[in-house]
């Protein structure tokens, strides 16, 4: 409440920006809470954009107070000076910088402090607000296919978001390194903190820390992102994870020789938690059902969560499909991005309101979600629509690849040919004609990797660990 208080006596008003751009530490959720609490829109912003990204990102939210960490004002100080709209910059830490407040002088009682007395709860007011209209949170989109968009949130998707229980047992102890300028990272942990669940966080991933961490701290659930699980699930360990009881995965698509790699690793495992969503979703609009009756479908990412609706339309003619019938995943409900900045939201609505997520997916007969891949990624080869993420499923069941990205290579003939990049795990080293052998054994015609493999050190990928396909197909152009 001390940061709220010290906002608006610095002169912060409804509905005015704050930034974070910080890496994970402690003081963030005093920040948000406080932000919000004062009538703030609070925009997190990530440490490790560069450049232009981060300008692109400041330009769309225009962040009149910016909290940051030393090392985040080490790395883009020229950027957070040149922008004429941010008034205040306030430092964690003790170290003190000429035109900077420090974190402390707002949040303590100290010398330089701003409060005469620390501000009693029970005598604290929040600034009032529309739930239903009024933004409290600005998010950008992932950017994989452009520069990121910024995206509104209200107060009430919030709140329905803190009532998704069916992501908890409030008994769990949570082990959770997605960072928090990311949707899944600050949603996932505004909910566990809102139903008092111990929370355990590292500020960044290394893999003997993060295991020890387990051991350490007996945790129960951990929160994840694919690429981290996969890591997991090929690295052996001298510590005890036999408390972990289950995983929670989202962001990206998990394939189902990950997850019983998982099942082998972790002896006291439940089930691992699917879940889909995005940046203009808020958070998941479908999960697995672990929490509650403790089922769960490998390869699915669950069911529509309450206050959701969700259609599968023909690509083609729009109109609404079956089960088992690939289309777009089309969304409708209070959990949609209020709007974009800069972009029409209703450009991406459909004619009956449905938001068109450009994801290609499909339900079962008793409602569970499949997820295929994005429409714009499918691999145009000749008359066939091939999903990248199907070829990359079979090469990642060959236990010399550790990760795989796949991408259309253009053909001036074919339209487009399925080409793979590959990282070997350490001492392996299939060749190329195995591997082209593996999938042709294993996958129709139209799925051969006729444009190739090229052996890489790493897939780029965004920090929820989707694959920036983009950056693979101009690597694949220039490499023919």
């Amino acid at each position: 409440m001390n940061i709220a208080v010290s906002l608006s006596q610095l002169g912060l008003k409804k509905g005015e920006t704050v930034g974070i751009c910080s890496e994970t530490r402690l003081e963030n959720w005093s920040v948000i809470v406080g932000a919000v609490c004062a009538g703030g829109v609070m925009t997190p912003l990530s440490i490790g954009y560069v450049k232009d990204e981060l300008r692109h990102v400041m330009n769309i939210s225009k962040p009149k107070y910016l909290f940051c960490s030393k090392q985040a004002y080490d790395i883009h100080r020229a950027i957070f000076m040149s922008l004429d709209y941010v008034e205040k910059i306030i430092l964690f830490g003790e170290e003190r910088i000429d035109g900077a407040l420090l974190y402390n002088d707002l949040a303590t009682i100290s010398p330089n402090s701003m409060l005469k007395e620390n501000v009693k709860y029970e005598e604290f007011e929040v600034v009032d607000v529309q739930g239903q209209t009024d933004t409290v949170f600005m998010m950008y989109s992932s950017g994989t296919t452009g520069l990121p968009k910024g995206v509104l949130h209200t107060h009430l998707s919030i709140l329905i978001v803190f009532n998704m229980s069916c992501l908890l047992d409030p008994k769990q102890i949570v082990l959770n390194i997605t960072p928090w300028y990311h949707v899944m990272g600050l949603m996932s942990t505004l909910i566990y903190l809102s139903h008092c669940c111990k929370h355990v966080f590292l500020p960044k991933f290394e893999m003997d820390l993060y295991l020890k961490t387990i051991e350490k701290y007996k945790v129960n659930l951990l929160v994840l992102v694919p690429p981290v699980l996969m890591a997991l699930s090929k690295t052996s360990s001298q510590y005890d994870l036999s408390s972990v009881e289950a995983v929670m995965s989202a962001a990206a698509t998990l394939r189902k020789e990950t997850i019983e790699a998982v099942n082998e690793k972790f002896i006291n495992l439940k089930g691992i938690c699917q879940g889909y969503g995005m940046t203009e979703t808020t958070f998941v609009v479908t999960i697995d059902s672990l929490f509650t009756d403790g089922t769960t479908k490998p390869g699915s990412v669950g069911k529509v969560v309450p206050n959701t609706l969700i259609k599968i339309a023909d690509v083609t003619t729009r109109e609404p499909l079956g089960p088992y019938e690939n289309g777009e995943v089309c969304i409708k409900g209070p959990l949609i991005l209020k709007d974009y900045i800069g972009h029409e939201k209703n450009n991406c609505l459909d004619s009956d309101g449905f938001f068109r997520t450009g994801d290609v997916g499909y339900y079962d007969e008793e409602k569970y979600v499949y997820i295929v891949d994005r429409m714009k990624e499918l691999i145009k080869y000749k008359a066939y629509q091939v999903p990248p993420a199907e070829i990359e499923a079979v090469l990642m069941q060959h236990e010399g690849v550790r990760d795989v990205g796949v991408v259309g290579l253009p053909h001036p003939e074919a339209g487009e040919l399925p080409v793979a990049f590959v990282v070997l795990q350490p001492g392996a080293s299939p060749t190329e004609a195995e591997l082209r052998q593996f999938v042709a054994e294993r996958l129709s015609n139209p799925k051969h990797l006729r444009g190739g493999i090229h052996f890489v050190t790493e897939i780029p990928r965004t920090a929820s660990g989707k694959i920036l396909r983009k950056h693979l197909r101009e690597l694949a152009v220039n490499l023919q």
